[in-house]
């Protein structure tokens, strides 16, 4: 792949988390409220369903086990996990535990694609997380156990999915149907917990329909369809980096539309984010390559 081609796909797969950062402010100002469950399975389903009624095809027989797989780590079990991390903790508490995904990326990326992890690249992973704490950590964020396990459960599910998609590339089938089935996937194993645990609202409002479309179609069926792609052809510790993006985001509509004030720290916070990105590129290998960029020997 060469440069130009990189830094396009970078800069389109980037998007991705820019678009989950909406989702924040979708979910609190326009969803039925203490349903996080809820928000969780209407953003996957239906963008799902959608993407397999345009595209109408399945996944080759050899890949199903592969695509369900998938399917559990990136929507079913990384969306469960996230909304309990998020109310158990302080968003800025959740946030920052599930800062930790580039760390975990890098240290997968040696058993399963045989790039041992770089000091570099370990270095630019602590500065995102002390990046992404400073941007979202209050005064006053309190420490649960369980929720900040399942923060971290959350952002190692990603995580391994990202580096499980390198290694398997990208099946033969249009990257829309692949993403519809993982939402679908993902979404049917949220939907039981999401009924038993919270139930139906008595009723949903037009504000709260634009909301689901509004996040299904923007920072779902496109974000995703985004981000798996850049899974299968940029490096896993690259990518799994721009995810970063996602809290200095979410800050920004804050701040925009909420009235909500920025503190120094919060600024030092998000240029530490950005320093870890930017590493986070400029470190990164692809799977056979070695140290000086050529293509590894086996």
């Amino acid at each position: 792949m060469s440069n130009q081609i990189k830094v396009a796909m970078t800069l389109q797969t980037a998007i991705a988390p820019m678009l989950w950062g909406t989702n924040y402010w979708i979910v609190t100002e326009a969803l039925p409220p203490n349903r996080p469950l809820l928000a969780a399975a209407g953003r996957a389903l239906p963008a799902g369903l959608l993407l397999i009624a345009l595209t109408r095809h399945l996944p080759p027989a050899g890949w199903r086990v592969r695509v369900a797989s998938l399917a559990v780590l990136n929507v079913g079990l990384f969306l469960v996990l996230l909304f309990v991390s998020a109310e158990r903790l302080p968003g800025g508490v959740a946030a920052a535990a599930g800062a930790v995904a580039p760390i975990v990326v890098l240290l997968l990326g040696w058993p399963i694609l045989g790039l041992a992890p770089r000091v570099g690249g370990l270095a630019a992973g602590a500065i995102g997380v002390a990046g992404v704490a400073a941007l979202v950590l209050g005064p006053a964020a309190s420490l649960d156990a369980i929720g900040v396990a399942a923060a971290v459960g959350a952002a190692a599910s990603m995580a391994t999915a990202t580096v499980l998609g390198r290694r398997w590339g990208r099946p033969p089938m249009p990257l829309l149907a692949l993403t519809g089935w993982q939402l679908v996937l993902g979404g049917l194993l949220i939907a039981p917990f999401s009924l038993l645990a919270e139930g139906m609202p008595p009723t949903l409002t037009g504000r709260n329909l634009t909301g689901f479309a509004l996040m299904g179609l923007l920072g779902t069926a496109l974000a995703y369809a985004l981000w798996f792609r850049g899974v299968t052809a940029l490096p896993p510790s690259a990518i799994t980096f721009l995810a970063l993006l996602s809290p200095i985001v979410a800050t920004a509509i804050g701040w925009l539309a909420l009235d909500q004030a920025l503190t120094p720290v919060q600024l030092a916070g998000a240029a530490l984010v950005v320093v870890a990105v930017v590493a986070g590129q400029r470190g990164a290998r692809s799977p056979g390559e070695n140290a000086t960029g050529a293509p590894r020997r086996f």
